[in-house]
């Protein structure tokens, strides 16, 4: 879909009546599932199914730039935290002993990439269920 096009979505789809339809066909298992997620979402069917639909074309962006800055930054840690525990088990597996100390410190680098993880993870999750809502 060229950018223009979904410039018009994107823009229009909040504020124009919804006057079309698009059929598609679920068990009842299926059904039950996705009122239910919906519900939890605190939206319609119809309105959870036209977001994921959008979100996952491409049309309307699960990330914004700025998200995917704070990933990058979060990955970019998380590297370097594996490069850091490469060496440590390098270390240990030729000398045969662990240095409980660089352990340590490590340990704790990955608990706060975690935590840091966990909470943008989190704030994603919240952000794209009011955007989802209208709310945002």
């Amino acid at each position: 879909m060229a950018a223009s096009q979904r410039k018009v979505i994107e823009s229009g789809a909040a504020d124009k009546r919804k006057d079309r339809v698009v059929h598609a066909r679920f068990s009842t298992s299926e059904i039950a599932v996705i009122a239910r997620v919906a519900a939890d979402a605190g939206m319609t069917i119809s309105a959870f199914m036209r977001s994921l639909t959008l979100e996952g074309a491409g049309v309307r962006p699960f990330f914004t730039d700025d998200d995917r800055a704070i990933l990058d930054l979060l990955l970019s840690d998380m590297r370097a935290i594996g490069v850091n525990l490469n060496q440590l088990a390098r270390a240990a597996n030729s000398s045969g002993h662990v240095d409980a100390k660089a352990i340590s410190a490590q340990t704790a680098d990955i608990q706060k990439v975690v935590a840091a993880v966990m909470l943008e993870l989190r704030r994603f999750a919240a952000r794209g269920a009011q955007r989802r809502r209208g709310a945002a």
